[in-house]
């Protein structure tokens, strides 16, 4: 394999819009052998990770969390019939054919069955005091991740395969093996012996490997399968679905008619919007497709004729220009202050080390001659205080306070336009928006303004104004 495919994945929240995918991404008017020459790597429906695991923004527990805790035992069980009643809802809503709707349910059924085996055996386990599951429960954690790929690409070949299409489901979740090679092994294995010329594989966004994927990945484990089937084959494109353009802004804060499409940029913006939590792709999955030199377009599931945005190593913008206004609206500034650290070192890495003991997000930092501040995202008053109470325990002298505010980032892949900073503060004093600080980094790919919580969508509305809207009006400067 080599260079004259493309290699596409599709969202949980595209996947549910299945004749949406299936007529704008997956056929999409194609016929015959215009069909292949594309590996689609596909992430679980739409809400199937959340029972599977935990919900990913309200925290209710899933099948692994009702396990883990277990402060209900058996609460687990009802859980993951929870999960194999929603796979078969799914199934039913998806398939005509009585013959394919029957195999569908029946491989939900044999991977849940099988799982509750599993689950079964350590739960008779760790009933015995002498016994400890810590490792065990990563494992889990695996496994019931695998699940909801696996539905998926299943369910998507064999829904292809009604339709004449020579789909082949490429289970890449070894749910049944012990064998745990490398991630670049498991995709060579797999897909070594397809013809791509005549089959299209559907490819789970899980793969079972050494190092574990959510242990290493977290949430973003789909998008490193598919950042790694890319290289492995040398693709000569990497192309993610989603429901939504990449815009210059929310078309829901600045709205429909002011938001534009991106339509080029780099890894470098990428990277930041990842950073954000914006994700274009997993930082670490755009550093594989940079380094070999495979561009990456984002397309819109609900806009088949449109090209998306093309992501490059190489792109800078033909002149100084901001791509896109974004942000976060809550953030932790986390602010440490000591008289003592004047030319001492060390502090820092003490103060590194706890926010990774405590597995904090530090979204951007900055320091001076006695004071560092990290802003965290997504950090809960509880884990925020035990992070104050560590570095307080650390260094008895030092003050250590939290603010929460918003930070507001203007993006692009060249910001050397001169007088921008200048513009964006004169924006936001007209908004009415005292900021209460600002980041400007050497690189001019971000820069950065800390605001209070109640201005964060003022403050994008302002920017994207003065520096994407404006900007693009004749007669007017450059942003």
């Amino acid at each position: 394999m080599t260079g004259n495919h493309s290699v596409e994945k599709i969202g949980g929240t595209s996947m549910a819009a299945t004749s949406t995918v299936f007529d704008n991404v997956l056929i999409a008017g194609r016929e015959g052998a215009d069909l292949y020459n594309r590996i689609f790597v596909v992430s679980a429906y739409a809400g199937m990770t959340d029972l599977l695991l935990e919900h990913k923004k309200s925290g209710d527990a899933g099948v692994y969390a009702h396990f883990e805790g277990n402060e209900t035992p058996g609460a687990w069980r009802g859980a993951l019939e929870t999960v194999r009643k929603a796979m078969r809802e799914r199934n039913g809503q998806m398939f005509v054919r009585s013959e394919s709707l029957e195999e569908a349910n029946r491989f939900v059924d044999d991977r849940v069955q099988a799982l509750e085996t599993c689950l079964d055996d350590l739960d008779r386990l760790r009933r015995h005091g002498r016994f400890c599951l810590k490792e065990q429960m990563i494992t889990v954690r695996e496994m019931l991740a695998g699940l909801g790929e696996a539905h998926s690409a299943h369910s998507t070949a064999l829904l292809l395969r009604d339709r004449g299409v020579n789909a082949v489901f490429v289970d890449l979740t070894v749910w049944n093996h012990e064998d745990l090679v490398s991630l670049d092994d498991r995709i060579s294995d797999a897909l070594g012996k397809i013809d791509l010329a005549t089959q299209m594989p559907i490819v789970t966004g899980y793969a079972g490997c050494e190092g574990g994927m959510v242990r290493r990945y977290a949430r973003g484990y789909s998008e490193m399968t598919f950042s790694r089937i890319a290289v492995v084959t040398e693709a000569k494109e990497a192309i993610i679905h989603k429901e939504f353009h990449l815009s210059s802004a929310d078309p829901r804060v600045v709205g429909e008619d002011k938001a534009s499409k991106i339509g080029r940029t780099n890894y470098d913006v990428a990277d930041q919007l990842a950073n954000l939590g914006m994700e274009a792709i997993h930082p670490r999955a755009g550093r594989g497709l940079r380094q070999s030199g495979i561009p990456l377009r984002v397309r819109n599931t609900f806009d088949r004729h449109d090209e998306g945005t093309l992501i490059c190593g190489d792109y800078a913008s033909d002149k100084p220009r901001v791509e896109i206004v974004t942000g976060l609206g809550a953030v932790q500034a986390l602010q440490f202050f000591e008289q003592d650290m004047v030319g001492e070192k060390g502090y820092d890495a003490k103060i590194l080390e706890v926010l990774t003991k405590h597995r904090a997000w530090i979204v951007s930092k900055s320091s001076n001659a006695n004071t560092i501040t990290h802003y965290l995202s997504g950090t809960g008053k509880a884990q925020v205080s035990r992070i104050v109470a560590d570095l307080e325990a650390a260094y008895p002298g030092a003050a250590v306070s939290t603010q929460p505010v918003a930070m507001v980032s203007v993006i692009g892949s060249d910001l050397s336009a001169p007088g921008l900073v200048p513009r964006a503060l004169t924006a936001l004093a007209d908004a009415g928006i005292d900021m209460i600080a600002m980041q400007h980094q050497i690189r001019n790919v971000d820069v950065q303004f800390i605001v209070g919580t109640e201005d964060f969508n003022p403050a994008v509305r302002a920017l994207h104004e003065a520096l994407v809207e404006d900007a693009d009006q004749p007669g007017r400067a450059a942003a």
